[in-house]
């Protein structure tokens, strides 16, 4: 019986220790971190989740998946991006708290057009001395509000969640204000990417002119290396050049679009330019049966306007628009980037001439 006393006792007095080492620890642990601890973010690598929402009813939730960082659950998010995101995390770090003059008034604003910010985190349940790290969960570890720019645009009002004071934040070494990383717009956050095929992976492309039908084809995969070249205006097969074709097979393994205007352009424009005919109709499919769909339109300029080669015309030589996602988004596409791939059939008929910046000469054989 007293064995069993002495037990409880010793058992009671550990948890008593342990509780009074966790309550000094995280008390300890605050006082060495100082005021930066309550935005910054030490180990970005243990982020799960970034929520953002605004006063526009904007809301992004990033995800940390095997894949990659995903957006609303439905798209992938800009890589590049959400990198430039968690830097900013761990870069951040407070100024100096807004001054007792304008502070009201700042936190008014932060009331009314700021942005709201969670951060979870994979994190220990018990923490001793940041040593001893036992029992790890998801937890939301930071909700803080990110406001506008200072006067002088070297740094930026935020305010931690429930907090009775509102600070300035920056980043040592640079110049200029920071909310712009914290965005809650999803168009912000979505990658670009329109076409990502390894040239492996693609079973057939087909590519539909309408304004030259008879340009437009389909190449299907038959073996390695092996393709079968058909016009689609008679479906006779054709001859064809392996090395061209092989360019273009492996030319979608990462084309982007420049900008995405399914939100911020108005339905009514976006209905007008894309009930005008098309321009082209490319369809990639990779060996799963997936598809990949990309419609393009014309874009249009007002009369005296240049295009980056300095020539003038209503029809922009630089830019297309474009639908893509199965008709869902409304883009904006460089020719530049895409010209590549969009040749008609007779480039790729074998012996057919090659096109210089002097005109046509004949394929050297």
């Amino acid at each position: 019986m007293k064995k069993n006393n002495r037990i409880t006792i010793i058992i009671a007095a550990l948890l008593v220790v342990i509780a009074g080492l966790l309550i000094w620890n995280n008390r300890y642990l605050s006082t060495i971190q100082g005021e930066s601890s309550d935005f910054q973010v030490w180990d970005t690598a243990s982020i799960t989740k970034v929520y953002l929402a605004d006063r526009k009813n904007q809301e992004s939730l990033l995800e940390r998946q095997e894949q990659g960082w995903t957006l609303n659950g439905d798209y992938k998010a800009h890589s590049k991006q959400v990198q430039n995101l968690l830097t900013t995390l761990y870069k951040i770090r407070v100024k100096m708290p807004v001054s007792v003059a304008s502070h009201d008034n700042i936190v008014k604003q932060l009331a009314s057009q700021s942005t709201k910010v969670e951060v979870y985190q994979i994190v220990p349940s018990i923490n001793l001395f940041d040593k001893i790290k036992l029992f790890y969960r998801e937890k939301r570890t930071k909700v803080f509000y990110v406001g506008d720019a200072t006067m002088d645009s070297s740094g930026t009002f935020m305010l931690k969640e429930g907090a009775d004071k509102a600070y300035i934040v920056y980043i040592p070494s640079f110049r200029g204000f920071i909310t712009t990383r914290f965005t809650a717009n999803p168009d912000d956050w979505r990658d670009h990417t329109i076409f990502h095929e390894n040239m492996a992976d693609i079973q057939s492309v087909e590519i539909d002119f309408n304004e030259d039908p008879e340009g437009s084809f389909r190449i299907d995969n038959i073996g390695k290396h092996q393709y079968k070249l058909t016009r689609l205006s008679d479906n006779q097969e054709l001859p064809y050049d392996t090395l061209k074709v092989i360019n273009l097979m492996s030319s979608f393994n990462d084309l982007r679009f420049e900008a995405l205007f399914t939100n911020s352009m108005e339905q009514e424009r976006i209905d007008s330019i894309t009930g005008s005919p098309f321009v082209h109709y490319v369809v990639v499919t990779d060996k799963d049966g997936n598809k990949q769909d990309m419609k393009t339109f014309k874009k249009l300029v007002l009369n005296g306007v240049t295009d980056m080669g300095g020539e003038l015309g209503d029809v922009d030589r630089d830019r297309m628009y474009a639908l893509i996602e199965g008709g869902k988004d409304f883009v904006l596409i460089q020719n530049y980037v895409f010209d590549k791939v969009l040749h008609d059939v007779r480039y790729f008929e074998a012996g057919h001439p090659i096109q210089g910046d002097m005109g046509y000469f004949e394929e050297i054989k």
